[in-house]
C-alpha cells in the first residue's frame, strides 16, 4: 500500500518538474536573451593631444607657459571651383491615388409631415401656374374677340357711310335732273322751246341772246363723280367736247384699283338721259383719264356722271 502511493506522488512530481523547467526556459528565452543590432563599438582609450593647430616637442607643456605663437601661413589665392553643372530636372510622374475604400451609402430618412407639407406646396405652385395660364388665355381671348368687334363695327360704319354717300349722290342726280327740267321748261314753260333738237326747251347759250339766230354750237360736260367714289379723292382730266351739237347725260360706271388707276369704265343706263352713241364714247374715254388717290381695297367701283350742254 505504501509503495503504491510512493509512485503515484514520484509520478507527479516529474511531471511537475518538468512543466516547471519548461515554463522557467520560455520565459528566459523570451526576456532574458537580448542582443544590440548593430552591436556596439569597442571602447578606446583618452588621449590629451592638446589644440590640434598649436604645440611641438615629444612631453606636455606645463601648465601656466603660453604657447609661443604661431605664424600664419599666408592665404594662398585659389580660384573659386566652376559652378556644378545643372542637370535637366527630370520630371516625375504624378503619384498614383491610393486606393480608397469605398464609402457606404448613406440613407436619410426625411420627416413624414415635412414631405407632405413639400407636396402640398408643390401641387400648390403647379395649380397657380395652371390658373395663370388660363387666366392669360382668357384675356388674350377677350382682347381678339374686341378687335373684332371693333374691325367689324368700322367696316359696318364704311359701308355705312358709302350707302349713305350713294344715296345722296342719287338724291343730287334726281335734283339736278329735276333742275334741269324745270330750267328747260318742262314743268311750267307755256310753248314747245326753241331749236331744232326735237326736245322741249330752248336750244342754244342759256347766257346768249334769246333772239340770235344761231342755236347750234359746241356740247361739253364736266364729270360729277359720284356711288362708291364720292369720298376717295381724285383728279379731273380736261372736261370732254363734242361738235355734233348733242346733249344730254351720260353716266359711266367705273372701277378703280389700290394705286387710282381706273381698271374698267362703262355706260350705264341708270341715270343716263340719252343713248347718243357718240357722247357715250366720248365720255368713257373721258372717264378712263381719271386718277383717284390711293385706297385700301383692290377694287373700288363708282359712278363718273356727264351733263352735255351747248356753249
Amino acid at each position: 500500500m505504501a509503495s503504491a502511493t510512493e509512485e503515484k506522488n514520484r509520478r507527479k512530481g516529474l511531471i511537475f518538474s518538468v512543466v516547471f523547467h519548461t515554463i522557467a526556459i520560455l520565459l528566459l528565452a523570451y526576456f532574458g536573451v537580448s542582443w544590440q543590432n548593430p552591436p556596439p563599438e569597442p571602447g578606446g582609450i583618452l588621449v590629451n593631444l592638446g589644440i590640434p593647430d598649436v604645440g611641438q616637442g615629444d612631453e606636455n607643456a606645463p601648465k601656466g607657459e603660453p604657447a609661443p605663437p604661431v605664424e600664419k601661413p599666408t592665404p594662398r589665392e585659389e580660384t573659386p571651383p566652376p559652378p556644378p553643372k545643372s542637370e535637366p530636372r527630370k520630371e516625375t510622374a504624378p503619384a498614383k491615388p491610393k486606393n480608397t475604400t469605398p464609402k457606404k451609402e448613406v440613407r436619410k430618412t426625411e420627416d413624414p409631415a415635412a414631405v407632405a407639407l413639400r407636396k402640398k406646396k408643390e401641387k400648390e405652385r403647379r395649380e397657380k401656374a395652371a390658373a395663370d395660364r388660363k387666366r392669360a388665355e382668357d384675356e388674350r381671348r377677350r382682347r381678339d374677340a374686341a378687335a373684332r368687334a371693333e374691325a367689324k363695327r368700322k367696316a359696318e360704319a364704311d359701308a355705312k357711310r358709302r350707302a349713305e354717300a350713294a344715296r345722296k349722290a342719287e338724291e343730287d342726280r334726281k335734283r339736278k335732273a329735276l333742275e334741269d327740267m324745270v330750267s328747260g321748261g318742262l314743268g311750267g314753260g307755256k310753248g314747245s322751246g326753241k331749236g331744232n333738237t326735237g326736245k322741249p326747251g330752248n336750244q342754244g347759250d342759256p347766257n346768249g341772246d334769246p333772239n340770235a339766230d344761231r342755236l347750234s354750237g359746241i356740247s361739253t360736260g364736266a364729270g360729277s363723280v359720284g356711288g362708291g367714289l364720292s369720298g376717295r379723292g381724285h383728279r379731273k382730266p380736261s372736261p370732254p367736247k363734242d361738235n355734233s351739237q348733242a346733249t344730254g347725260i351720260v353716266v359711266v360706271y367705273v372701277c378703280v384699283n389700290r394705286s387710282g388707276a381706273v381698271i374698267s369704265a362703262e355706260y350705264t343706263q341708270a341715270g343716263s338721259t340719252t343713248t347718243n352713241s357718240k357722247l357715250k364714247r366720248i365720255a368713257i374715254a373721258n372717264a378712263k383719264k381719271y386718277r383717284f388717290d390711293k385706297g385700301n381695297v383692290d377694287k373700288q367701283c363708282g359712278t363718273i356722271r356727264y351733263d352735255f350742254k351747248l356753249k
